[in-house]
């Protein structure tokens, strides 16, 4: 049977996001949170897919988002951590 369509493909901008539309859906997010991303761009006037929603939320527009490069001390963390843990790959009969 399958989910349907989050959205209707006619009737959504794709491409680059507006400063307007970053500011409608931060704006939403704050006043309601996270909560159902398939009604989320009704619910805050957006011309957009849910998914478009989420993606641009987790990947751009979170407040708690680090943008930058690594702090010696992260990078130092990372070394060591691989280091000990390797790539954690998981090895099959295939693989081997």
């Amino acid at each position: 049977m399958g989910r349907s369509p989050c959205c209707e493909k006619a009737h959504t901008n794709k491409g680059a996001w507006t400063k307007e539309e970053d500011d409608r859906l931060i704006a939403h997010i704050r006043a309601y949170g996270e909560g159902c991303w398939r009604s989320l761009p009704k619910a805050a006037g957006l011309l957009r897919c849910g998914k478009s929603c989420r993606l641009r939320w987790i990947n751009y527009l979170r407040p708690d988002l680090k943008r930058g490069n690594f702090t010696e001390e992260e990078d130092e963390l990372i070394i060591k951590l691989h280091s000990l843990l390797g790539n954690n790959r998981k090895v099959t009969g295939k693989n081997r």
